[in-house]
């Protein structure tokens, strides 16, 4: 099996993206991303739900403490408590995903 290469989409491509789209300077563009970015951001540390329709939602969760094991060494170790931030994908984005439209 070959090795497909994996292209991640990074904000500069949403800043291109933006930039063909709306016309405007890079610069603004990248403005826009990290301003939404930041707001996203701001909103999950809130403990608020982010719902972006047709795409999906963020969610924060918190993890209680709990003991794990080593797969290594088999030794017991605690994990801390921590928040967990999760996404669900709406039935439109899993649908355009799998080929429908």
């Amino acid at each position: 099996m070959k090795n497909k290469k994996i292209k991640t989409l990074t904000r500069s491509d949403l800043a291109n993206a933006i930039t063909q789209e709306f016309r405007v300077t890079k610069f603004n563009a990248l403005e826009v991303v990290e301003d939404v970015l930041d707001e996203i951001t701001m909103a999950l540390i809130e403990g608020e739900t982010v719902k972006i329709a047709s795409f999906g939602t963020f969610t924060v969760r918190d993890k209680k403490e709990r003991i794990g094991r080593n797969p290594k060494t088999l030794r017991e170790a605690v994990i801390s408590s921590r928040k967990s931030i999760t996404f669900r994908a709406s039935p439109v984005l899993k649908k355009i995903i799998n080929g429908g439209k």
